[in-house]
């Protein structure tokens, strides 16, 4: 392969593609004309349906025996429990601080957090890929984030007290309050809309660097300069399988980090808007 070649590959290892590879060969993914236009079926849509019937089986039988007063029994269902009382004990309850509003928010934080660490493990499997490696798909988490916030806090406050509060209360000559409430009122806004941008541009930096650095090692076991010399492809191919098994090992750490990191910013988002200045 030349570096075109290899470019394309890397380009093609990260981005949501229209087919499903196996070993042998791939299938091609149906598109569907609609009245606003094709609706194309891609790889990234599959895997998040397989992930939400995943989430289906393991925690419904679960919320049915704690609902029924019975003790999760087996392996899966003690760890599931486990993670559950962390988030809710550790992460949701310390960051948006009020126990009766923290539970709440609970079933939206622990489905973000079990639905982006599945997506993220998803990426792990050979010719797979991970839908929170896709700009679409972080930042429709982000927004769900940001409504549940905004739609928090006007609740709480009402829409009106709710914006007015994004200015807190400041003791300051009169007149000077005209010229300085406003300007903090837009920073603080920008802030806002900033906040949830970086949150979904986090987890998708991440997840997306972490792959194009396995592509990147993998390309370097095929490389035309490389394979045509069989003294130079013995060490290269060795020392690239080695790598791609640590960036997998620290793939398989970042998963777990950065569902937990958007998890935990989200609680800490809700915390801010419920309780203002």
């Amino acid at each position: 392969m030349n570096m075109a070649e290899i470019t394309e590959h890397i380009v093609h290892h990260v981005k949501d593609p229209k087919t499903i590879e196996y070993g042998f060969g791939e299938i091609v993914l149906p598109s569907f004309n609609t009245p606003f236009g094709t609706f194309q079926l891609t790889r990234y849509m599959l895997i998040e349906v397989l992930v939400a019937v995943i989430l289906l089986v393991l925690f419904v039988p679960l919320a049915r025996a704690v609902k029924n007063g019975k003790p999760p029994k087996g392996r899966i269902f003690n760890m599931l429990e486990a993670m559950l009382l962390y988030f809710r004990d550790e992460v949701v309850r310390p960051a948006i601080g009020d126990k009766k509003t923290a539970d709440r928010f609970l079933p939206y934080i622990w489905t973000l957090f079990f639905f982006v660490l599945t997506c993220n493990l998803f990426g792990l499997v050979p010719f797979l890929g991970s839908p929170t490696g896709s700009l679409a798909i972080t930042a429709v988490m982000a927004c769900s984030t940001f409504i549940v916030v905004i739609g928090s806090g006007m609740r709480k406050f009402g829409v009106i007290g709710y914006w007015a509060g994004q200015v807190p209360h400041m003791d300051i000559p009169f007149g000077l309050g005209y010229i300085l409430k406003p300007m903090i009122f837009v920073i603080e806004v920008f802030g806002l809309l900033v906040k949830h941008f970086v949150l979904a541009i986090r987890l998708l930096a991440n997840m997306f660097a972490g792959h194009t650095v396995i592509a990147v090692f993998l390309s370097f076991v095929v490389m035309r300069e490389v394979v045509v010399h069989t003294y130079l492809w013995v060490p290269v191919a060795g020392a690239s399988i080695g790598m791609i098994i640590f960036m997998n090992m620290l793939e398989l750490l970042v998963a777990f980090l950065q569902a937990y990191i958007i998890s935990f910013l989200s609680a800490l988002f809700i915390g801010m808007a419920v309780h203002q200045h």
